[in-house]
């Protein structure tokens, strides 16, 4: 198997984050603002009961609540992105990759069929899985600017 036929059929489950900081809706946005920052990360999942809900990010805690007027003690509820783009754990992780060049984002959960988050695969555990240097600056000037990830021949 060549290297570009195994890029093609790697899994989400083999790129994705197990091991998830999560939030709850109930959560203080400052609370959830100490995890990103304690964990050096953009975005929080939330759960409820074990099942993907939502997304915080530090844009949403910015936009949503900050600009908005709502302080620290804001319930993340409030704030939180609920539109939720994600892949399961079986798919191919080229989907995952499709869906941030697509959606715009940075990060997609992975999630089960009855609704638990499984895990999240960012930017950088595609970069980690591409070989050619030249195939993960692309993708991630794609994701990142907006242009059509899809529409290159």
């Amino acid at each position: 198997m060549t290297e570009a036929t195994r890029g093609e059929r790697v899994k989400c489950r083999e790129i994705m984050t197990a091991n998830v900081t999560t939030a709850t809706r109930e959560m203080m946005l400052r609370d959830v603002a100490r995890l990103l920052r304690e964990g050096d990360m953009g975005s929080v999942p939330v759960v409820e009961g074990g099942r993907l809900v939502g997304i915080v990010t530090d844009r949403d805690i910015v936009v949503r609540a900050i600009a908005e007027g709502k302080g620290p003690e804001t319930p993340v509820a409030e704030a939180m992105t609920t539109e939720i783009f994600s892949v399961r754990p079986d798919d191919f992780a080229f989907e995952a990759v499709r869906l941030m060049g697509d959606k715009q984002v940075r990060r997609i959960p992975v999630v089960e069929a009855d609704g638990s988050l499984a895990g999240i695969i960012s930017i950088a555990d595609v970069a980690l899985e591409m070989e050619d240097e030249r195939e993960i600056a692309e993708t991630l000037e794609e994701i990142s600017s907006g242009a059509a990830f899809w529409s290159k021949k």
